[in-house]
């Protein structure tokens, strides 16, 4: 089994994969990686509290609804798979302003779909935008910061998804309330305004090439080699199957079970998105308490229980507490991932982000497909919540067949 220890993890950051040494401060890093998260995740989840008002403008079934999630997610998730290997051979900075003007001109274009292909068409190619954004945000931390800052600024990175759905979302939402049109008109200025601010303030992050023959890809064939990195992917891609399969149609059952308009789904939005925003703020304290794999374990055990609760909430009030609990938690356990996977290599770091990132929006896509049918086959959130705990529990497996948390055994 390769160990999960290596110089990234243990606090030695190779010089290979430093920045220059006058970079930008730490707060500056956190606060660039929460802006740029930010608005990625705003445009992320902005279909979702829509899916109702979308739904009914372009006269699709519900149970097709959730491609318009998924559209998005899988082009990220393709396109992902070239622009990690791509970006570990280049500066990290250009990559990132290039991919931000593709998302901004898709992102607006979503705007003025007129049918729902055209919005699946737009959506498709804002993910794949995005795919060379987010990953160069990932991929640059731990050359930026020291290693003992670097769970701390992704969850900095982490807040900015998370406040994307305590105020983007539900302004989103409220702007929908106007015309369904403005949100994604108003995410490609705010896009326009992020590109200004990175290009006066991103620092040059010179990408590391493998060394290993074979091209473009040859990144791949090194890291897939890597056991206890296939099983962390593997592990990744199941959970957030199960995570985003939930997610994406919270808005959808609060309108079906509990009779809210889009303003109000917008409301309820924002109260989830505070608890996942804590979760990624402060969870670094009790992480750097626990040690990583136990945070990890405690977290997925405690997402089980919670999703397996939701289903009974006998009213609005009882369901966003429980939910807010849920995001709390995801928000905790977020950087936990992306710091473990991190760990494993300093050369092809954009590559594993990139993997990474590609895992989460193939289950966002597999996720936006499923919750559809289960939201509208099963009676309330019975059959969503149980195929997400299904799906918490199968990666908690992959973990442990890994071995994760007998090496933080052994760490202790």
């Amino acid at each position: 089994m390769t160990s999960t220890t290596s110089p990234s993890a243990t606090g030695a950051t190779p010089q290979a994969d430093l920045a220059e040494p006058a970079g930008p401060s730490v707060r500056t890093v956190s606060l660039l990686s929460f802006a740029t998260m930010f608005v990625i995740g705003t445009d992320t989840f902005v279909v979702a509290p829509l899916l109702p008002t979308l739904t009914d403008t372009f006269r699709i079934s519900a149970d097709v609804s959730g491609w318009m999630v998924s559209a998005y997610a899988l082009g990220y998730a393709l396109f992902a798979l070239v622009a990690g290997p791509l970006s570990d051979g280049r500066d990290r900075r250009g990559v990132l302003l290039s991919g931000l003007v593709g998302f901004i001109v898709m992102t607006t274009l979503c705007g003025f779909a007129q049918n729902f292909w055209m919005m699946i068409l737009f959506r498709f190619l804002a993910g794949v935008s995005a795919a060379f954004v987010s990953p160069q945000i990932w991929a640059s931390i731990p050359a930026l910061v020291k290693p003992e800052q670097i769970v701390r600024t992704m969850g900095s990175a982490t807040a900015g998804l998370a406040i994307a759905q305590v105020a983007g979302i539900p302004v989103g939402s409220w702007l929908a309330a106007l015309s369904w049109h403005v949100p994604f008109w108003a995410i490609g200025g705010a896009s326009v305004v992020l590109w200004l601010i990175l290009a006066k303030a991103f620092p040059s992050v010179p990408g590391r090439p493998s060394g290993a023959p074979g091209g473009l890809f040859s990144s791949y064939g090194t890291l897939l080699r890597n056991r206890t990195l296939k099983l962390f992917l593997l592990a990744y891609l199941v959970f957030q199957t199960g995570n985003f399969e939930a997610i994406s149609f919270f808005g959808s059952w609060f309108s079906k079970d509990f009779g809210l308009d889009v303003g109000s789904v917008g409301l309820a939005m924002m109260a989830l998105g505070v608890g996942n925003a804590i979760g990624s703020l402060f969870g670094s304290h009790l992480i750097r308490r626990l040690g990583q794999y136990r945070s990890l374990l405690l977290a997925l055990l405690t997402l089980m229980v919670l999703y397996c609760l939701v289903p009974f909430s006998p009213n609005l009030a009882v369901a966003l507490v429980l939910l807010g609990l849920v995001m709390m938690v995801a928000g905790f356990v977020f950087p936990i991932f992306m710091s473990t996977l991190q760990s494993q290599t300093e050369t092809a770091r954009g590559t594993v982000s990139s993997l990474a990132n590609a895992a989460m929006y193939v289950g966002t896509t597999i996720g936006g497909v499923v919750g559809g049918i289960m939201l509208t086959k099963v009676t309330g959130f019975f059959g969503v919540a149980a195929f997400t705990v299904v799906g918490y529990l199968a990666a908690l497996a992959i973990y442990a067949w890994a071995g994760a948390f007998r090496k933080q055994k052994e760490a202790a």
